[in-house]
């Protein structure tokens, strides 16, 4: 390994990761850059802890300035540099930099969890607490010297000498694990492909899906002009359209089976390479460390450990909510399964649903109940469009404006944008990197590349996001297209974005996201969600790929009325997603011979009305829980969906044509997304609403506030 004193400081100097002068430079930044400028920050933040460590030993007074300031000041450049690195290894995968990137992973993941145990920085903490100076500081200072304190409570501080080393272990392992569980899901992704080189077994798919296809074969020498390929891969713009439109049920079939049993024993067989990409054992690997972290910290399971910060208090408060949610949405659920397996045998004959029938059948009962089809509509929403729609939407609300803006990128399809306020002032800028390719991770996520921090010279440090999505790319001349549900997505993690990129606070550990409780930081990300069913909004952002024309009055009207179209489903799919979760971090024992698959299945049972597929590996991809921050935490979901749905309903009770009101979007301005970490969400919320949430908006916009005729 190579360390701080192998690398001159000529060469740290022209190394693009050192330069945190501003805007990372993508364009340059190289695999063997990582070693050198890590050891560098690495050097410098213990320079600063070493300096509290001599003030704690001289029992110097704690201020604000030689403790919080610091210790901000010292690490900053770590945490902004490795993040840029965190940022490609999910964007822009190769050898080279995943090799770097686990090199440094240890070190990185030693440092921070060293933090967390140091006697003395928790000792100025502590001092800084009690003092006079404390009592002076503003309500947000405050909030976050009370959640250092609980974070280097949660870190080992208060645990003894010969434990620390033990927990040290344990964060670096569970590192380790989690991203060899990203890495294998991956890969297995990755790994899988499919050539087609008979078009009639493409019928009931799409043209713009076939041409996708065809694209990709043609990129990977497959097929020519007189005898065309078609290539399918497990990525969700290329595997969900098979799954949801093509006729053929055994190409279905191969490429569900393909997809649900990636990164597990199955997976070889289902054409995903290599068995060592199996994540059962990290599963129990990770929940044995997770279990033996709570034990040490004298807590009676991970669950309990992952409440701390959250506004839930108990995993029986949690295991409660999502039973009561499951309760209400049971009987929805099974009318829903009824009337699929009524349809498909009737209209489909298909006596026997299978798996890999239920989104064909599930589309084809929609298009034959609403008289319209995804594809109909996913017509509307060429990307320019769209994203003029979405910015029109912040604009409206919030009183800031979007431009194109320039910076180095990791890839030709990223864009950059500046947000400005109506002064042009510079608030924030951010990236968007919206399609699918190999090489990215899959889903869609935000994750801030620099945060709002006011610096003891009194610069101010505008932030910066990623916005990263899998759509599909462009392909022959045109714009993507995008489906109602990834314009959904796509508000979503806006919705995140505007969270990190319009708080008004100025101190590290409360700006933006940092400090907002987990299970509340989806709030705003799922209150946007709102806004894409909006009559007037869909008006703005929609227009046909041939003809121009917006989105027609009689087919919204269809897309209203299927708007909750199997609700019941989806919700309890939700819910078993997240019960598994808390049973994991509770009540499991990875060591008492039950698998974890067994456990899934378990839950499943009890809390779905669809059997889960003796196929199904699903559990060995659930990345959120095992590789994503999610762990005993997925619940958050459906949680921060109460809090968005009583929110938005704010904008409704305001409104006479349409939400898009201006005086009540400035209110969740100042009250939610300005306030950043630096309150408890619920009084955020209480502060935006006047009354603490309820369920009922939830409901409501769920379709389940009525009775279900038996």
């Amino acid at each position: 390994m190579v360390q701080a004193s192998a690398s001159s400081s000529a060469d740290l100097a022209d190394n693009p990761l050192m330069d945190l002068s501003g805007l990372a430079r993508f364009d340059a930044i190289r695999p063997e850059h990582i070693t050198p400028a890590v050891s560098a920050l690495l050097e410098r933040a213990r320079k600063a802890v070493e300096k509290l460590e001599a003030d704690q030993a001289a029992d110097a007074p704690a201020t604000w300035q030689n403790v919080v300031e610091t210790l901000d000041e010292g690490t900053e450049g770590l945490s902004r540099a490795w993040g840029v690195v965190g940022h490609l290894n999910a964007v822009a995968d190769t050898p080279e930099l995943r090799a770097a990137y686990g090199e440094n992973l240890p070190r990185v993941t030693e440092f921070w969890a060293s933090l967390g145990q140091n006697q003395a920085l928790y000792e100025r903490y502590k001092k800084l607490a009690a003092s006079a100076e404390f009592q002076r500081q503003t309500p947000a200072r405050k909030k976050l010297i009370e959640n250092e304190l609980r974070g280097f409570r949660l870190g080992g501080a208060e645990l003894p000498e010969d434990k620390k080393p033990r927990f040290a272990e344990i964060q670096e392992q569970q590192a380790t694990l989690s991203k060899s569980f990203s890495d294998h899901v991956l890969d297995a992704t990755n790994t899988f492909s499919l050539v087609v080189r008979d078009e009639s077994g493409l019928a009931g798919l799409p043209d713009d899906v076939k041409e996708a296809a065809r694209e990709a074969a043609r990129k990977a020498g497959e097929g020519t002009d007189a005898a065309p390929a078609w290539k399918f891969t497990l990525h969700f713009p290329s595997y969900f359209p098979v799954l949801q439109y093509a006729d053929n049920r055994a190409l279905r079939e191969k490429m569900y089976k393909a997809h649900v049993t990636r990164a597990s024993e199955l997976g070889p067989e289902h054409g995903q390479g290599k068995a060592e990409w199996d994540n059962t054992a990290i599963m129990l690997d990770l929940l044995r460390l997770r279990r033996e972290e709570a034990g040490l910290l004298g807590y009676a399971n991970y669950g309990e450990v992952s409440l701390v910060p959250k506004m839930a208090d108990t995993p029986e408060q949690v295991q409660k909510f999502l039973a009561e949610l499951a309760e209400r949405a049971h009987p929805y659920a099974e009318r829903d399964l009824r009337e699929l397996r009524e349809f498909a045998a009737a209209e489909l004959g298909l006596a026997e649903l299978e798996p890999w029938d239920i989104a064909y059948a599930s589309e084809k009962l929609r298009q034959a109940r609403y008289a319209f089809s995804e594809n109909e509509v996913k017509q509307y929403f060429p990307e320019p469009k769209v994203l003029a729609g979405l910015f029109k939407v912040i604009e409206t609300l919030f009183s800031v404006r979007i431009r194109p803006d320039s910076a180095p990128v990791w890839h030709p399809d990223v864009r950059f944008f500046r947000v400005e306020s109506a002064a042009g002032t510079l608030v924030a800028q951010f990236y968007l990197d919206l399609y699918a390719r190999e090489g990215k991770r899959g889903g869609a996520w935000m994750d801030d590349a620099r945060t709002r921090y006011r610096r003891p010279s009194g610069e101010l440090q505008t932030p910066v996001a990623y916005l990263v999505c899998n759509f599909t790319p462009p392909s022959g001349g045109k714009p993507s297209l995008f489906t109602h549900d990834e314009v959904i997505t796509l508000f979503h993690e806006c919705g995140h974005g505007l969270h990190h990129m319009l708080t008004q606070m100025e101190d590290l550990g409360v700006s933006g996201i940092n400090g907002v409780e987990w299970d509340a930081v989806e709030l705003p990300s799922q209150f946007m969600e709102n806004f894409c069913w909006e009559w007037a909004v869909l008006q703005q952002m929609t227009a046909h790929a041939e003809t121009g024309e917006p989105l027609p009055r009689a087919l919204y009207d269809k897309m209203v009325a299927a708007k909750n179209f199997q609700g019941g489903l989806m919700t309890l799919r939700q819910v078993v997603l997240a019960a598994t979760d808390m049973h994991l971090h509770t009540d499991y024992d990875p060591d008492g011979g039950q698998s974890v698959l067994a456990l899934s299945r378990e839950v499943n049972d009890r809390m779905h009305v669809l059997p889960q597929p003796e196929v199904s590996r699903w559990i060995n991809t659930f990345s959120h829980i095992f590789a994503g921050g999610y762990s005993a935490g997925y619940y958050s979901y459906k949680w921060a969906e109460v809090l968005s749905a009583d929110a938005y309903a704010a904008f409704e009770d305001a409104a006479t044509e349409d939400t898009l009101r201006p005086d009540v979007g400035e209110r969740f301005l100042r009250e939610i997304l300005q306030m950043g970490g630096s309150r408890p969400a619920i009084e955020s919320f209480r502060a935006f609403r006047g009354r603490d949430p309820s369920i009922e908006a939830l409901l409501r916009h769920s379709g389940m506030a009525e009775k279900v005729a038996s």
